[in-house]
């Protein structure tokens, strides 16, 4: 059992709520039962699995499915955990490689142009696997889909959809290039859908400001028809209604 946070191993995953520690050590943040059962579920073994002592339920899940873990004090829990109340159990996993493919996979690619809020881009992500996108592109300027608000919010869906992060108009055209459509959401744009090939990409703009204007050029430009007074959409909200559309 580990009784103190400054044990080495503690420190390590203490560093893993940075952007900096994240990309030392290769690893990234899960917390929550439901989420470490999920990506053992997945087939990813964590490099490490920390179970606090009064939680014994998940100890014994653990140890039904072999996996090894590391018995913490509740206090030393708190120090490793990213949450203000922990459950109790959390994991370091290896990141995967994001390196965006040669050739994309067919169907619908979701593309986040400089998403700041990591609620939004992994409700972004968990909409993009119900409806079964082929994956998400995080472009530059958008928050780590890897920190663990992101990874949270996603519930599971980051081990569920390819996850790559690039120069988003780089990305673009390349998508162009392999026979996508591209479109993206903008208050700007046409409200009505243009015909669209099989395989198409769809961006979704910043909280804020949209997408970019160096974006836009590269896209089709479409508006959701609202009837009532707003102006716009959360964009994670924006986004689960548009990739819901596209993935008809």
């Amino acid at each position: 059992m580990i009784t103190s946070a400054r044990n080495d191993k503690i420190k390590e995953i203490r560093s893993l709520a940075s952007k900096k520690g994240r990309r030392e050590t290769g690893l990234h943040l899960i917390e929550g039962e439901r989420l470490v059962l999920d990506v053992l579920a997945s087939g990813i073994v964590p490099d490490t699995v920390l179970v606090a002592e009064w939680n014994t339920t998940a100890g014994a899940k653990l140890e039904a499915l072999g996996v090894p873990y590391i018995e913490v004090t509740a206090e030393v829990m708190k120090a490793a955990s990213d949450t203000d109340s922990p459950q109790g159990v959390l994991a370091a996993v290896r990141t995967p490689d994001t390196l965006p493919p040669e050739e994309y996979p067919r169907g619908l690619i979701v593309c986040l142009d400089r998403i700041q809020d990591p609620g939004n881009l992994g409700t972004v992500l968990r909409t993009a696997d119900a409806f079964g996108a082929a994956g998400v592109l995080v472009g530059e300027g958008s928050v780590d889909p890897f920190m663990p608000k992101a990874v949270r919010a996603a519930m599971g869906s980051t081990y569920h959809v390819p996850v790559w992060q690039g120069e988003l108009k780089t990305e673009l055209r390349r998508l162009r290039e392999q026979g996508f459509g591209l479109i993206c959401g903008h208050l700007a744009g046409s409200g009505e859908l243009p015909d669209l090939p099989r395989d198409r990409a769809l961006v979704i703009g910043n909280e804020a400001n949209g997408v970019s204007p160096e974006t836009a050029e590269e896209c089709f430009l479409y508006r959701l028809p609202m009837k009532g007074r707003a102006e716009s959409l959360n964009a994670a909200v924006a986004a689960a209604i548009l990739i819901y559309k596209l993935s008809e």
